[in-house]
Formats: structure tokens, C-alpha cells, sequence
């Protein structure tokens, strides 16, 4: 035991291994989806990485799409459904990789969302991807 603890006691943090975001400081930045608005936290471009914030407006709808990877998703404010139900403020969702589905904010939502790839939109009978 003391040789943990001593080996504990040598160990130092990384400087700057800690990077502290202020979504409060951050402008809300316009996606490609009418009412929908994004705060990027962090970001990995190459991996496909990507924790945010989203908000909904109200009567925001988020097209039909396919997460090729796990999605997940913590209502922070409002209310956010699809096919499978209705997640209020408080309330946290994941998808399945594969999973396909829209949803839809009748009366606005703002979400912390967690993606490992990009999500797969069908516009106009055409994949696309991201937001």
C-alpha cells in the first residue's frame, strides 16, 4: 500500500491536458436546418467526433437520418420526440448505430449531444452528412 501511495504522490497533472469550454461565452452558429442552432464543444474533424449544444426552436424539425455510429443526447431545456417517444428536460437518449429516424420540437429544446460519426441525412433522395 505505501508504495501506491508513494507513487501517487509523484505523479503530476498534464499542463493543459484540461481544456475549460464556457457555452455561456459562445454564439449560437446557424446548421443547415431552419431553427436549429448549434454551439460546437469539442470537435474531432478526421475522427467524425462531436459533443454539442443544440437548440430547437419551437416547431424545429430535424430530417429523417441514420446515425452510423451511437448517438447520444441529454435534454437540458424543452422537449425533443420521434417515433419512439417524447424526452423532456432531464430526460437522456441514446440510438442504436444503424438506428434510423426525424424528430421534432413542438414547442423548443435545447440538447447536449454526444456523436462518434456524423449523422447520415436523406435530402431530396441524396445521403448527406453532418449538420
Amino acid at each position: 500500500m505505501t508504495a501506491l501511495v508513494d507513487r501517487q504522490a509523484k505523479l503530476e497533472g498534464t499542463p493543459g491536458g484540461s481544456l475549460y469550454i464556457k457555452p455561456s461565452q459562445m454564439d449560437w452558429k446557424p446548421t443547415r436546418f431552419e431553427k436549429i442552432t448549434i454551439k460546437v464543444l469539442y470537435e474531432d474533424a478526421g475522427k467524425g467526433e462531436m459533443t454539442c449544444l443544440l437548440k430547437l426552436e419551437p416547431g424545429a424539425h430535424v430530417p429523417f437520418h441514420k446515425h452510423p455510429e451511437i448517438e447520444q443526447s441529454f435534454v437540458l431545456e424543452g422537449s425533443v420526440e420521434d417515433h419512439d417517444g417524447v424526452a423532456r428536460a432531464g430526460d437522456y437518449i441514446w440510438r442504436k448505430p444503424g438506428s434510423l429516424h426525424e424528430n421534432w420540437s413542438p414547442n423548443g429544446a435545447v440538447l447536449l449531444a454526444v456523436y462518434r460519426k456524423p449523422n447520415i441525412y436523406y435530402d431530396a433522395g441524396r445521403e448527406t452528412a453532418g449538420f
